[in-house]
């Protein structure tokens, strides 16, 4: 049975822990950087259902929001549900499978801690507020209960060190920041937990370079951070249409981070169609042969290659009767100057869901074929090999089966192709003419 959480008023907790307090000896471990000194918290044996989860950290932040947007909570759902059950419970559930989670290289802490026990004392504030070890609270909640029913007493009590009474709300911040900081106790959160704590960073008013000394990182590592989590917020949102599901971008932080990178330096009409591209990619990510992170180029430099590779295949008409999309479907600046190319109705075929799919397919043809030119890899048979591969396509298409409404299009785009072909047959002809002649001169 899942542990269920009850929640100990707050003026409970905090008396329970300054009498506890009064007699303590034990200290825990040194807090440094601590109002511009160091602090030895004394440490001290707590029930383990007093304890409350600290709603505000890093490492769930991810899984709240997607919790938030799936099931529809309330936006302040856990900002303001640190003292209520029912948002305690979930975060419960949320950290448990956090502590469940190991890998080659690591076990998990809730099997060192089934194995080994509390091995050191958690960090709380006066009033029972966990600040670091809310992923092992969790686990000893949940390994407190025996299959047989049955307490284990290891897990009763837990030992905690406590935190000064007047601590303050940005101090608790900076600790998590320090903590996420030092090579030995680097917090292991997700690439969004990470830029989180960073965003909050900056929220304070401190420059990014503040931010990068206190976390002992660079400052373009860090303002790198915060643009893919921008990235990612308008990926979320412009894109796929669910806003705050960071669980969806797991295993996002190498595009993300390469695509503020890749399109700065673009017009804004080239930025937002870059942008398609690499959203395109990472949506796809599971039919992109190797690591997507190859097709870099393709959103980056490339861009405006695939783009006219991927206009040209797709016969994408520019007239009138397109249905451009409004500002809730694509909300992206997208007014550059007059002179700028608009790539919006490639944007909306890789945006549509009726269409997204098949111009997918091009659109990676496209980006393997425009880095391929770039890197000289086209040799003397390339031109034979892709005018075989365009008659199997053509050959394969069954227009018997094809909607009546497309039938004005499919004719429009036998005569782009009938007009191609033309231009390719000159130019061979043209080419075979000027063979003739040097083999002439030559004899």
């Amino acid at each position: 049975m899942a542990y269920q959480i009850r929640v100990t008023p707050r003026a409970e907790r905090e008396t329970t822990i300054t009498n506890r307090l009064k007699n303590a000896t034990e200290e825990g471990e040194t807090i440094y950087d601590f109002r511009s000194g160091i602090y030895k918290p004394k440490v001290i044996s707590l029930p383990i259902d007093m304890p409350v989860y600290r709603m505000e950290s890093c490492r769930t932040f991810s899984a709240q929001q997607s919790e938030i947007a799936i099931k529809g909570l309330d936006k302040n759902f856990f900002a303001k549900g640190q003292e209520i059950t029912t948002a305690q419970q979930v975060q419960q559930e949320i950290l448990l499978e956090l502590a469940q989670q190991d890998s080659e290289s690591v076990t998990s802490i809730y099997s060192v801690l089934e194995d080994e026990g509390q091995r050191e004392p958690l960090l709380i504030t006066s009033t029972g507020v966990v600040v670091n070890g809310n992923r092992r609270l969790s686990a000893m909640r949940d390994l407190m209960r025996k299959k047989d029913g049955s307490a284990d007493q290891r897990f009763t009590n837990v030992l905690c060190a406590v935190l000064p009474p007047d601590t303050t709300r940005d101090e608790i911040d900076d600790i998590e920041a320090d903590l996420q900081a030092k090579p030995h106790t680097k917090l292991d959160y997700d690439w969004i937990g990470d830029a989180r704590l960073i965003r909050r960073q900056v929220d304070k008013g401190r420059t990014t370079k503040e931010v990068a000394d206190r976390l002992r990182r660079g400052k373009a590592d860090i303002e790198n951070v915060l643009q893919s989590l921008d990235e990612a917020d308008l990926y979320l949102s412009e894109w796929i249409g669910k806003p705050g599901q960071y669980h969806l971008l797991k295993d996002g932080e190498q595009i993300f981070g390469d695509i503020p990178k890749n399109i700065a330096k673009k017009d804004p009409q080239l930025q937002d169609a870059s942008r398609a591209i690499a959203w395109s990619i990472y949506e796809n990510r599971e039919r992109v042969s190797g690591r997507i992170y190859s097709l870099n180029a393709a959103f980056g430099k490339l861009a405006p290659k695939v783009l006219d590779i991927l206009e040209d295949q797709i016969a994408i008409e520019k007239n009138d009767d397109i249905d451009m999309m409004d500002d809730e479907d694509f909300s992206i600046n997208i007014d550059g100057d007059d002179t700028a190319k608009d790539y919006t109705p490639i944007i909306k075929a890789l945006k549509d869901e009726t269409t997204r799919e098949d111009t997918f397919t091009v659109l990676l043809e496209a980006c393997e074929t425009a880095i391929e030119l770039d890197k000289g890899k086209r040799n003397e048979q390339a031109a034979l090999r892709e005018l075989s591969r365009v008659n199997a396509k053509i050959t394969a298409i069954d227009v018997n089966v094809a909607a009546k409404t497309t039938l004005p299009a499919i004719v429009k785009q036998i005569e782009a192709i009938r007009i191609g072909l033309d231009k390719l047959e000159t130019t061979i002809k043209e080419r075979q003419a000027n063979i003739s002649t040097d083999d002439k001169t030559e004899e």
